[in-house]
């Protein structure tokens, strides 16, 4: 039986999604709620749930001023939205039960920058909590993420663990933008043990993979080729063309050299410049990102990427200016927490298959959280609650199995109170 609760409170939160640095209704709602349900003995919002110059990817004033208005309109606390105002959005909330570790767990709240789709057999347009915010959607389940960072803190409110307990409600996952941040905060020093958490990924509800592994480490870059404009028909020969040593480098980023040493990726994902075909176009971009298996593996091809983007520009006299942006590393599932997961998840009601590890292919900055905590002797993992979704990650038609909430909360809690006894 899924809590009536928790679900009021996700369908809430989809129904108010807010992209990266933005969060600020999401971020205020689960204050609310965390404050409504038990007491805490420490809440951190806004700049001092997180080291502010460590945020990675944060929008313009103007955008983050938008969504800050947007929030006001609201009926949640003035006062927590002061303090996140500027796009200092998160919380750290913190649970204190005597001696024992101290465990953490890390939750992302933020949502996607894309439509939602509003035909009749998406649940939530069917049942009332589709987007309510034009070009926004909960795509990713990171609204059940939050839900689930609150039923974890009020099932160990009410249990017997011993020890200490921080939930990070992260923001600026999507761009890998808000675990840096929270990681180089000092609410991470002293954890003993963490466990990250994600819904779905392709697999069922009932299904938990213990650990999670293959996080390709990212960097993404943007470079602004310019050049010299020129009437394309009178006077070509006066121009220098920024389309043309954009398109050189396109073409010449998808020829790095893969490496012996393990998968690598690049894509060119936002390429733009001209302003009309009689113009020789004297500027144009390009966003990219690069990927490793390993953080050395992504800086070779971000290496490579640099020279291949200035030899571009070279070769058509044009200037260019690169400019670094978010980045994550890799990070590895450590197989002491790994077999407490499996061995609670195994003995969780609704839970039908356990797999021990699987790969996530892809990349996610809670590494920095997990790499932060091993560098510190701690342990770190990953964990997988499978949950049905009718549309791929990311997709317009993205939701959730609800009862999959009560599996996270329970598999979660459960491995927390199992930590406390065993260290």
């Amino acid at each position: 039986m899924v809590d009536s609760d928790l679900v009021t409170l996700r369908r809430d939160l989809h129904r108010k999604p807010e992209p990266a640095w933005r969060e600020f209704y999401t971020t205020a709602r689960i204050v609310s709620e965390l404050e409504s349900r038990f007491e805490l003995d420490e809440l951190h919002v806004g700049p001092d749930a997180l080291a502010g110059e460590h945020r990675l990817a944060v929008p313009d004033d103007a955008e983050l001023a938008d969504w800050y208005e947007q929030a006001r309109e609201y009926d949640i606390d003035r006062s927590v939205l002061d303090e996140l105002e500027g796009g200092y959005t998160g919380a750290v909330a913190v649970l204190e039960r005597g001696e024992g570790p101290t465990v953490g767990l890390r939750v992302d709240i933020d949502g996607l920058p894309r439509p939602e789709s509003d035909d009749a057999d998406h649940v939530p347009a069917a049942e009332g909590f589709r987007s309510e915010h034009d070009g926004a959607m909960h795509a990713c389940g990171h609204d059940a993420h939050a839900t689930i960072g609150v039923g974890v803190l009020e099932a160990i409110a009410e249990s017997d663990f011993s020890g200490t307990l921080k939930v990070f409600f992260q923001p600026a996952e999507e761009v890998i933008g808000g675990g840096k941040s929270m990681a180089k905060s000092e609410h991470i020093q002293d954890i003993d043990a963490l466990l990250a958490a994600h819904i779905g990924l392709d697999h069922p509800t009932g299904e938990i993979v213990a650990g999670i592994d293959g996080f390709l480490a990212v960097s993404h870059l943007e470079a602004t080729f310019t050049g010299e404009p020129a009437h394309a028909g009178g006077h070509p020969e006066q121009g220098r063309n920024a389309v043309q040593a954009m398109a050189t480098a396109v073409q010449n980023l998808y020829s790095i050299p893969r490496h012996s040493d393990g998968p690598t990726r690049i894509n060119a994902g936002v390429v733009e410049g001209g302003s009309a075909a009689n113009v020789i176009p004297e500027e144009a971009r390009i966003v990219a990102e690069v990927r490793g298996k390993t953080t050395d593996l992504m800086e070779y091809m971000r290496s490579n990427a640099r020279q291949v983007l200035n030899s571009a520009a070279d070769m058509h006299d044009c200037e260019v200016e690169i400019e670094l942006g978010a980045e994550a590393p890799s990070a590895t599932s450590d197989a002491d927490l790994v077999s407490v997961v499996s061995d609670v998840a195994s003995e969780t009601a609704g839970v039908e298959t356990v797999l021990e590890r699987d790969e996530l292919g892809g990349s996610e900055d809670a590494t920095f959280l997990m790499q932060a905590v091993q560098d510190n002797g701690g342990s770190a993992c990953y964990v997988g609650i499978g949950t049905d979704h009718p549309g791929g990650h990311h997709t317009a038609t993205f939701d959730v199995d609800e009862e999959s909430l009560e599996h996270g909360v329970a598999v979660l809690a459960g491995a927390i109170e199992r930590l406390s006894s065993e260290r």
